[in-house]
């Protein structure tokens, strides 16, 4: 069974609480529960969120090491400004799919730049948490 690692950034344990308009309801625990019921048969799914850059990049070092088949990351704001964080997806060579809740490009204009796509295999902005299960699919293919 294929292991598929789903890594949330910044801000993203706030999920049902922090800005609803924008994000929605649904809590982090809700959505891994989610994802657990829709995949649980196909794949093992790891979960990691954290605030902090540094054990962001130390988890995808392990991942990168015990050779799971993908990752899904939303870095949240990282996304626009860690140059580490793009550096170490280049480097674990993984299959990664970063994800966004929110359509960025119709939000503010920093948020326009992602420093860390160029190194995934694809972007799935604005689709809300159905995001998470697209790239899931797609990893699993």
């Amino acid at each position: 069974m294929k292991t598929i690692a789903i890594l949330n950034g910044p801000n993203l344990d706030r999920l049902g609480k922090r800005e609803p308009e924008i994000y929605g309801r649904t809590t982090l625990a809700d959505l891994e529960s989610q994802l657990r019921t829709e995949f649980g048969a196909a794949a093992q799914l790891e979960f990691f969120q954290s605030n902090h850059e540094g054990a962001l990049l130390d988890k995808i070092a392990a991942l990168a090491d015990a050779k799971i088949a993908g990752i899904v990351i939303n870095p949240g704001a990282l996304t626009h400004t860690s140059v580490a964080l793009r550096d170490a997806l280049a480097g674990a060579a993984l299959p990664t799919v970063e994800v966004h809740i929110s359509n960025i490009y119709k939000r503010e204009e920093f948020r326009h730049t992602s420093l860390t796509a160029p190194v995934c295999a694809a972007v799935i902005s604005g689709l809300g948490l159905e995001g998470y299960s697209a790239a899931v699919r797609f990893l699993l293919k």
